[in-house]
Protein backbone atom coordinates (compact mmCIF):
# COMPACT_ATOMS: atom_id res chain seq x y z
CA UNK A 1 0.00 0.00 0.00
CA UNK A 2 1.44 3.42 -1.02
CA UNK A 3 1.09 7.27 -0.60
CA UNK A 4 -1.23 8.79 1.87
CA UNK A 5 -3.99 6.40 2.23
CA UNK A 6 -1.45 4.54 4.10
CA UNK A 7 -2.28 7.13 6.70
CA UNK A 8 -5.36 6.54 7.27
CA UNK A 9 -5.21 3.12 6.98
CA UNK A 10 -3.25 2.38 9.56
CA UNK A 11 -5.00 4.72 11.78
CA UNK A 12 -8.01 2.57 11.38
CA UNK A 13 -5.87 -0.87 12.12
CA UNK A 14 -3.86 0.92 14.49
CA UNK A 15 -6.54 2.00 16.83
CA UNK A 16 -9.47 -1.03 15.62
CA UNK A 17 -7.14 -3.48 15.35
CA UNK A 18 -3.58 -3.49 15.80
CA UNK A 19 -2.10 -6.76 16.35
CA UNK A 20 0.88 -7.27 18.62
CA UNK A 21 2.35 -10.69 19.99
CA UNK A 22 0.31 -10.98 22.98
CA UNK A 23 -2.14 -12.83 20.97
CA UNK A 24 -4.63 -9.99 21.15
CA UNK A 25 -5.96 -7.26 19.15
CA UNK A 26 -7.35 -3.90 20.02
CA UNK A 27 -10.16 -4.24 17.93
CA UNK A 28 -11.04 -7.95 19.21
CA UNK A 29 -9.99 -7.26 22.94
CA UNK A 30 -11.88 -5.60 26.02
CA UNK A 31 -9.23 -3.11 26.45
CA UNK A 32 -5.93 -3.09 25.05
CA UNK A 33 -2.65 -3.17 27.08
CA UNK A 34 -0.86 0.06 27.34
CA UNK A 35 2.15 -1.10 25.67
CA UNK A 36 -0.10 -2.16 22.56
CA UNK A 37 -1.50 1.31 22.90
CA UNK A 38 2.13 2.86 22.82
CA UNK A 39 2.79 0.79 19.57
CA UNK A 40 0.10 1.71 17.77
CA UNK A 41 0.49 5.11 18.31
CA UNK A 42 4.24 4.78 17.33
CA UNK A 43 2.89 2.90 14.03
CA UNK A 44 1.17 5.85 12.83
CA UNK A 45 3.93 8.57 14.05
CA UNK A 46 5.74 6.52 11.32
CA UNK A 47 3.55 7.23 8.79
CA UNK A 48 3.04 10.74 9.31
CA UNK A 49 7.10 11.73 9.34
CA UNK A 50 6.39 10.43 5.63
CA UNK A 51 4.40 12.99 4.81
CA UNK A 52 4.88 15.88 6.67
CA UNK A 53 6.92 18.33 4.37
CA UNK A 54 8.82 19.63 7.59
CA UNK A 55 10.49 16.51 8.82
CA UNK A 56 13.74 16.22 7.72
CA UNK A 57 15.95 13.71 9.12
CA UNK A 58 17.33 15.97 12.12
CA UNK A 59 13.80 17.04 12.57
CA UNK A 60 12.22 13.93 12.45
CA UNK A 61 14.44 12.30 15.02
CA UNK A 62 13.79 15.43 17.30
CA UNK A 63 10.06 14.52 17.33
CA UNK A 64 11.07 10.66 17.73
CA UNK A 65 13.31 11.97 21.06
CA UNK A 66 10.26 13.58 22.53
CA UNK A 67 7.53 11.20 22.04
CA UNK A 68 9.64 9.12 23.53
CA UNK A 69 10.30 11.27 26.56
CA UNK A 70 6.63 11.87 26.81
CA UNK A 71 5.79 7.97 26.82
CA UNK A 72 8.29 7.30 29.28
CA UNK A 73 7.94 10.17 31.90
CA UNK A 74 3.95 9.21 31.74
CA UNK A 75 4.73 5.56 32.56
CA UNK A 76 7.46 5.33 35.02
CA UNK A 77 5.36 8.32 37.06
CA UNK A 78 3.22 4.82 37.82
CA UNK A 79 5.99 2.19 37.58
CA UNK A 80 7.69 1.11 41.01
CA UNK A 81 10.78 0.11 38.45
CA UNK A 82 11.55 3.18 36.35
CA UNK A 83 13.37 6.44 37.49
CA UNK A 84 12.25 9.96 35.82
CA UNK A 85 14.59 11.06 33.34
CA UNK A 86 13.77 14.69 35.04
CA UNK A 87 17.80 16.05 36.06
CA UNK A 88 19.16 13.91 33.39
CA UNK A 89 17.95 14.86 30.48
CA UNK A 90 19.22 18.59 29.93
CA UNK A 91 16.74 21.29 30.91
CA UNK A 92 14.20 18.63 31.83
CA UNK A 93 12.49 19.91 35.23
CA UNK A 94 10.02 17.52 36.99
CA UNK A 95 6.73 17.00 35.76
CA UNK A 96 3.23 16.90 37.32
CA UNK A 97 2.54 14.41 39.79
CA UNK A 98 0.15 11.58 40.53
CA UNK A 99 -2.42 12.70 43.22
CA UNK A 100 -1.40 9.99 46.16
CA UNK A 101 -3.94 7.28 46.95
CA UNK A 102 -6.24 7.99 43.91
CA UNK A 103 -6.17 5.16 41.21
CA UNK A 104 -4.96 5.29 37.76
CA UNK A 105 -5.23 4.20 34.49
CA UNK A 106 -1.81 3.40 32.68
CA UNK A 107 -3.34 2.29 29.24
CA UNK A 108 -5.54 5.61 29.10
CA UNK A 109 -2.28 7.35 30.62
CA UNK A 110 -0.32 6.71 27.83
CA UNK A 111 -3.02 7.24 25.07
CA UNK A 112 -4.02 10.42 26.54
CA UNK A 113 -0.05 11.56 26.89
CA UNK A 114 0.89 10.60 23.14
CA UNK A 115 -2.57 11.97 21.95
CA UNK A 116 -1.33 15.53 22.56
CA UNK A 117 2.47 14.89 21.56
CA UNK A 118 1.13 13.26 18.36
CA UNK A 119 -0.68 16.42 17.45
CA UNK A 120 1.33 18.75 18.58
CA UNK A 121 4.88 17.67 16.90
CA UNK A 122 2.62 17.04 13.55
CA UNK A 123 0.82 20.21 13.23
CA UNK A 124 2.04 20.57 9.86
CA UNK A 125 1.35 17.27 8.13
CA UNK A 126 -1.82 17.40 5.69
CA UNK A 127 -5.22 17.25 5.84
CA UNK A 128 -5.35 13.70 5.45
CA UNK A 129 -2.90 13.34 8.28
CA UNK A 130 -4.94 15.79 10.52
CA UNK A 131 -7.95 13.51 9.86
CA UNK A 132 -5.93 10.39 10.66
CA UNK A 133 -4.94 11.79 13.98
CA UNK A 134 -8.09 12.65 14.72
CA UNK A 135 -9.22 8.60 13.96
CA UNK A 136 -6.92 7.69 15.89
CA UNK A 137 -7.66 9.95 19.08
CA UNK A 138 -11.09 9.16 18.89
CA UNK A 139 -11.42 5.66 18.56
CA UNK A 140 -7.92 4.32 20.95
CA UNK A 141 -9.63 6.81 23.49
CA UNK A 142 -13.06 5.02 23.23
CA UNK A 143 -11.11 1.71 23.49
CA UNK A 144 -8.63 2.25 26.67
CA UNK A 145 -11.56 3.78 28.44
CA UNK A 146 -14.01 0.75 27.84
CA UNK A 147 -14.60 -0.89 31.55
CA UNK A 148 -12.94 1.71 34.06
CA UNK A 149 -15.11 4.00 36.44
CA UNK A 150 -15.57 7.41 34.69
CA UNK A 151 -13.26 8.78 37.29
CA UNK A 152 -10.41 7.33 37.04
CA UNK A 153 -10.50 7.25 33.18
CA UNK A 154 -11.31 11.73 33.78
CA UNK A 155 -7.83 11.13 35.76
CA UNK A 156 -5.89 9.08 34.11
CA UNK A 157 -6.29 11.37 31.00
CA UNK A 158 -6.22 14.31 32.83
CA UNK A 159 -2.95 13.28 34.23
CA UNK A 160 -1.34 12.04 30.80
CA UNK A 161 -2.08 15.55 29.08
CA UNK A 162 -0.44 17.35 32.08
CA UNK A 163 2.87 15.10 31.24
CA UNK A 164 2.66 16.11 27.27
CA UNK A 165 2.06 19.46 28.20
CA UNK A 166 5.34 19.64 30.60
CA UNK A 167 7.39 18.06 27.35
CA UNK A 168 5.96 19.92 25.21
CA UNK A 169 6.82 23.27 26.69
CA UNK A 170 10.12 21.78 27.71
CA UNK A 171 10.74 21.52 23.82
CA UNK A 172 10.10 24.94 22.77
CA UNK A 173 13.02 26.08 24.16
CA UNK A 174 15.35 23.94 22.47
CA UNK A 175 16.28 25.97 19.18
CA UNK A 176 14.51 23.39 17.27
CA UNK A 177 11.11 24.05 17.77
CA UNK A 178 9.83 26.44 14.14
CA UNK A 179 11.26 24.91 11.05
CA UNK A 180 10.37 27.43 8.30
CA UNK A 181 10.66 27.55 4.71
CA UNK A 182 11.43 23.50 5.75
CA UNK A 183 14.44 24.37 7.16
CA UNK A 184 16.30 25.65 4.11
CA UNK A 185 17.82 28.92 5.02
CA UNK A 186 16.38 32.51 3.68
CA UNK A 187 19.84 33.88 3.91
CA UNK A 188 23.34 32.00 4.15
CA UNK A 189 27.06 32.54 2.90
CA UNK A 190 28.58 29.84 1.39
CA UNK A 191 32.24 28.92 1.99
CA UNK A 192 34.57 29.57 -0.63
CA UNK A 193 37.39 27.47 -1.96
CA UNK A 194 36.67 23.86 -4.05
CA UNK A 195 36.73 22.07 -0.85
CA UNK A 196 33.49 23.20 0.77
CA UNK A 197 29.90 22.46 -0.15
CA UNK A 198 28.26 24.07 -2.88
CA UNK A 199 24.57 22.88 -3.75
CA UNK A 200 24.54 19.94 -5.16
CA UNK A 201 20.42 20.18 -6.94
CA UNK A 202 18.87 22.48 -9.09
CA UNK A 203 16.36 23.07 -7.13
CA UNK A 204 15.89 26.40 -5.75
CA UNK A 205 14.86 26.39 -2.39
CA UNK A 206 18.22 24.10 -2.07
CA UNK A 207 20.75 26.48 -3.04
CA UNK A 208 21.79 26.88 0.77
CA UNK A 209 22.19 24.42 2.96
CA UNK A 210 19.62 21.94 5.33
CA UNK A 211 19.31 23.52 9.02
CA UNK A 212 22.79 25.39 9.20
CA UNK A 213 21.97 26.01 13.32
CA UNK A 214 21.04 22.49 14.18
CA UNK A 215 24.49 21.88 15.43
CA UNK A 216 23.92 24.10 18.31
CA UNK A 217 20.69 22.82 19.33
CA UNK A 218 20.05 21.98 23.25
CA UNK A 219 21.21 18.51 23.35
CA UNK A 220 19.69 15.69 25.47
CA UNK A 221 21.91 13.32 27.12
CA UNK A 222 25.42 15.13 25.70
CA UNK A 223 26.36 17.85 27.29
CA UNK A 224 26.31 20.03 23.74
CA UNK A 225 26.76 19.43 20.29
CA UNK A 226 30.64 19.59 20.38
CA UNK A 227 30.55 16.85 23.12
CA UNK A 228 31.61 14.09 20.54
CA UNK A 229 33.55 15.59 18.04
CA UNK A 230 35.65 14.74 15.47
CA UNK A 231 38.84 15.48 14.03
CA UNK A 232 39.43 17.07 11.06
CA UNK A 233 38.39 14.92 7.42
CA UNK A 234 41.08 14.03 5.13
CA UNK A 235 42.86 17.43 4.02
CA UNK A 236 41.79 18.57 0.48
CA UNK A 237 43.60 17.69 -2.59
CA UNK A 238 43.14 17.69 -6.35
CA UNK A 239 46.34 15.50 -6.23
CA UNK A 240 45.62 12.32 -8.07
CA UNK A 241 48.11 10.06 -5.32
CA UNK A 242 46.95 12.25 -2.59
CA UNK A 243 44.41 10.18 0.01
CA UNK A 244 41.66 12.67 -0.65
CA UNK A 245 41.76 11.90 -3.94
CA UNK A 246 41.72 8.18 -3.40
CA UNK A 247 38.46 7.91 -1.21
CA UNK A 248 37.26 10.25 -4.66
CA UNK A 249 38.22 7.81 -6.71
CA UNK A 250 36.49 4.62 -4.72
CA UNK A 251 33.08 6.52 -4.43
CA UNK A 252 33.42 7.21 -8.07
CA UNK A 253 34.47 2.99 -8.98
CA UNK A 254 32.34 1.92 -6.43
CA UNK A 255 29.00 3.20 -7.91
CA UNK A 256 30.06 2.66 -11.36
CA UNK A 257 30.93 -1.22 -10.64
CA UNK A 258 27.95 -1.95 -8.24
CA UNK A 259 26.81 -5.61 -7.16
CA UNK A 260 23.05 -6.48 -6.91
CA UNK A 261 23.28 -6.82 -3.58
CA UNK A 262 25.08 -3.30 -2.92
CA UNK A 263 22.79 -1.75 -4.71
CA UNK A 264 19.99 -3.65 -2.89
CA UNK A 265 21.69 -2.46 0.59
CA UNK A 266 21.71 1.22 -0.91
CA UNK A 267 18.27 1.44 -1.50
CA UNK A 268 17.05 -0.77 1.65
CA UNK A 269 19.03 2.19 3.84
CA UNK A 270 18.26 5.30 1.86
CA UNK A 271 15.15 6.30 3.68
CA UNK A 272 14.46 9.10 1.60
CA UNK A 273 12.47 12.25 3.55
CA UNK A 274 8.50 11.85 2.29
CA UNK A 275 9.06 8.61 1.03
CA UNK A 276 10.05 7.01 3.93
CA UNK A 277 10.14 7.35 7.92
CA UNK A 278 13.01 8.94 7.30
CA UNK A 279 16.56 7.45 8.68
CA UNK A 280 15.51 8.00 12.65
CA UNK A 281 12.27 6.38 11.88
CA UNK A 282 13.73 3.18 10.20
CA UNK A 283 15.86 2.78 13.33
CA UNK A 284 12.32 3.25 15.50
CA UNK A 285 10.96 0.74 13.06
CA UNK A 286 13.78 -1.89 14.56
CA UNK A 287 13.13 -1.02 17.74
CA UNK A 288 9.09 -1.42 17.65
CA UNK A 289 9.91 -5.04 15.85
CA UNK A 290 12.30 -6.19 18.20
CA UNK A 291 9.97 -4.83 21.17
CA UNK A 292 7.28 -6.79 19.75
CA UNK A 293 9.61 -10.06 19.54
CA UNK A 294 10.47 -9.70 23.03
CA UNK A 295 7.07 -9.03 23.68
CA UNK A 296 7.95 -6.57 25.83
CA UNK A 297 5.77 -4.66 28.23
CA UNK A 298 5.29 -1.01 29.02
CA UNK A 299 8.49 -0.35 31.30
CA UNK A 300 10.79 -1.97 28.94
CA UNK A 301 9.35 -0.19 26.00
CA UNK A 302 9.04 3.24 27.20
CA UNK A 303 12.93 2.91 28.13
CA UNK A 304 13.65 1.47 24.89
CA UNK A 305 11.70 3.58 22.83
CA UNK A 306 13.07 6.59 24.65
CA UNK A 307 16.42 5.67 24.84
CA UNK A 308 16.65 4.95 20.93
CA UNK A 309 15.05 8.51 20.34
CA UNK A 310 17.38 10.61 22.78
CA UNK A 311 20.14 9.31 21.05
CA UNK A 312 19.20 9.86 17.58
CA UNK A 313 18.21 13.01 17.84
CA UNK A 314 21.71 13.92 19.56
CA UNK A 315 23.62 11.93 16.95
CA UNK A 316 22.23 14.46 14.57
CA UNK A 317 22.80 17.81 16.87
CA UNK A 318 26.29 16.22 17.02
CA UNK A 319 26.70 15.23 13.44
CA UNK A 320 25.12 19.07 12.22
CA UNK A 321 27.43 20.08 14.64
CA UNK A 322 30.44 18.80 12.86
CA UNK A 323 28.90 19.36 9.26
CA UNK A 324 29.03 22.58 9.39
CA UNK A 325 32.26 23.64 11.26
CA UNK A 326 34.21 21.47 8.45
CA UNK A 327 31.73 22.14 5.60
CA UNK A 328 32.96 19.71 3.18
CA UNK A 329 32.97 19.27 -0.43
CA UNK A 330 30.20 16.06 -1.33
CA UNK A 331 31.79 13.31 -3.83
CA UNK A 332 29.48 14.04 -6.31
CA UNK A 333 30.66 18.11 -6.87
CA UNK A 334 34.00 16.71 -6.84
CA UNK A 335 33.94 13.76 -9.36
CA UNK A 336 32.44 15.69 -11.52
CA UNK A 337 34.35 18.36 -11.61
CA UNK A 338 37.80 16.87 -11.75
CA UNK A 339 37.10 12.95 -12.68
CA UNK A 340 33.85 12.94 -14.81
CA UNK A 341 31.71 15.72 -15.57
CA UNK A 342 28.65 12.83 -16.81
CA UNK A 343 28.86 11.15 -13.57
CA UNK A 344 25.88 10.55 -11.84
CA UNK A 345 25.50 8.62 -8.18
CA UNK A 346 23.07 6.16 -7.36
CA UNK A 347 21.00 8.32 -5.21
CA UNK A 348 20.37 12.16 -4.80
CA UNK A 349 22.82 13.91 -2.92
CA UNK A 350 21.23 15.44 0.22
CA UNK A 351 21.65 19.29 0.46
CA UNK A 352 23.55 19.91 2.77
CA UNK A 353 27.99 19.50 3.75
CA UNK A 354 29.53 16.04 3.65
CA UNK A 355 31.20 15.15 6.78
CA UNK A 356 30.64 12.69 8.74
CA UNK A 357 27.41 10.67 8.18
CA UNK A 358 24.29 11.30 9.13
CA UNK A 359 23.32 7.93 8.40
CA UNK A 360 26.58 6.74 9.95
CA UNK A 361 26.29 8.62 12.98
CA UNK A 362 22.49 8.12 13.71
CA UNK A 363 22.59 4.25 13.21
CA UNK A 364 26.09 4.46 15.41
CA UNK A 365 23.97 6.05 18.25
CA UNK A 366 21.12 3.59 18.02
CA UNK A 367 23.34 0.10 17.54
CA UNK A 368 24.75 1.04 20.35
CA UNK A 369 21.98 1.55 22.78
CA UNK A 370 19.85 -1.39 21.10
CA UNK A 371 22.80 -3.71 21.98
CA UNK A 372 22.74 -2.22 25.63
CA UNK A 373 19.57 -3.33 26.01
CA UNK A 374 19.07 -6.44 24.16
CA UNK A 375 22.62 -7.78 24.02
CA UNK A 376 25.80 -7.41 21.75
CA UNK A 377 24.66 -10.32 19.72
CA UNK A 378 20.80 -10.13 19.37
CA UNK A 379 20.24 -11.02 15.85
CA UNK A 380 17.51 -9.56 13.94
CA UNK A 381 15.48 -9.48 10.39
CA UNK A 382 14.25 -5.81 9.59
CA UNK A 383 11.23 -5.09 7.96
CA UNK A 384 11.11 -1.71 7.87
CA UNK A 385 10.36 -1.49 3.53
CA UNK A 386 8.76 -4.63 3.25
CA UNK A 387 5.21 -2.79 2.76
CA UNK A 388 7.02 -0.83 0.34
CA UNK A 389 8.02 -4.23 -1.77
CA UNK A 390 11.57 -3.90 -0.38
CA UNK A 391 13.03 -7.96 1.09
CA UNK A 392 13.76 -8.06 4.73
CA UNK A 393 17.20 -7.96 5.97
CA UNK A 394 18.54 -10.13 8.50
CA UNK A 395 21.17 -9.30 10.84
CA UNK A 396 23.30 -11.04 13.29
CA UNK A 397 23.61 -7.53 15.30
CA UNK A 398 22.88 -4.01 15.76
CA UNK A 399 26.25 -2.65 14.77
CA UNK A 400 26.04 -4.98 12.01
CA UNK A 401 23.04 -3.16 10.63
CA UNK A 402 24.69 -0.14 11.83
CA UNK A 403 27.79 -0.92 9.49
CA UNK A 404 25.86 -1.21 6.32
CA UNK A 405 23.64 1.19 7.19
CA UNK A 406 26.59 3.43 7.02
CA UNK A 407 28.67 1.82 3.94
CA UNK A 408 25.02 2.28 1.95
CA UNK A 409 25.79 5.40 1.41
CA UNK A 410 29.20 4.87 -0.36
CA UNK A 411 27.48 2.70 -2.70
CA UNK A 412 24.82 5.16 -2.92
CA UNK A 413 27.90 8.03 -3.88
CA UNK A 414 26.50 10.18 -1.26
CA UNK A 415 29.41 9.61 0.95
CA UNK A 416 33.04 9.48 1.46
CA UNK A 417 34.59 6.30 3.42
CA UNK A 418 36.28 8.61 6.07
CA UNK A 419 33.10 10.27 6.39
CA UNK A 420 31.22 6.83 7.54
CA UNK A 421 33.98 5.59 9.22
CA UNK A 422 34.00 8.62 11.27
CA UNK A 423 30.63 8.62 12.00
CA UNK A 424 30.00 5.31 12.88
CA UNK A 425 32.33 6.42 16.09
CA UNK A 426 30.72 9.66 16.62
CA UNK A 427 27.49 7.44 17.03
CA UNK A 428 29.09 5.63 19.89
CA UNK A 429 30.76 8.64 21.71
CA UNK A 430 26.54 9.81 21.78
CA UNK A 431 25.44 6.28 22.40
CA UNK A 432 27.63 6.53 25.68
CA UNK A 433 25.90 9.22 26.75
CA UNK A 434 22.68 7.37 26.46
CA UNK A 435 23.46 4.23 27.59
CA UNK A 436 24.54 6.65 30.98
CA UNK A 437 20.93 7.64 32.49
CA UNK A 438 19.80 5.79 34.78
CA UNK A 439 16.03 4.69 34.29
CA UNK A 440 15.68 1.85 36.22
CA UNK A 441 15.56 2.44 40.03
Amino acid sequence: MHGLGRIVALALLAAWAWCGPWGAEIGQSARPEPEQVLHAWYGLVLELVRHTPTYSPPVAARAFAYLGVTAFEAAASGSGKLRSLAGQLNGLTPGPQREPGHAYDEAVVVNAALTVAAQNFFTHTGPTGQRALTAMAKRTSAKVSTGIPDDVAARSEAYGRAVAAHILAWSQGDGGADIENMGFPLEYQLNPGPGHWVPTSTIAQQQLPLLPKWGSNRTFAMPDGAACSLPPPLAYSEVPDSAFYKEAMEVYQTVNSLTPEQRAIARFWSDDPMLSPTPPGHWISIALEVLEREQAGLDRSVDTLARVGVAMADAFIGCWNAKYEYDLVRPVTYIKRLIDKKWEALLITPPFPEYPSGHSTQSGAAAVVLAKLFGDSYAFEDHTHEADGLIPRSYPSFWAAAEEAGISRLYGGIHFRTAIERGLEQGKCVGAYVNALQTRK
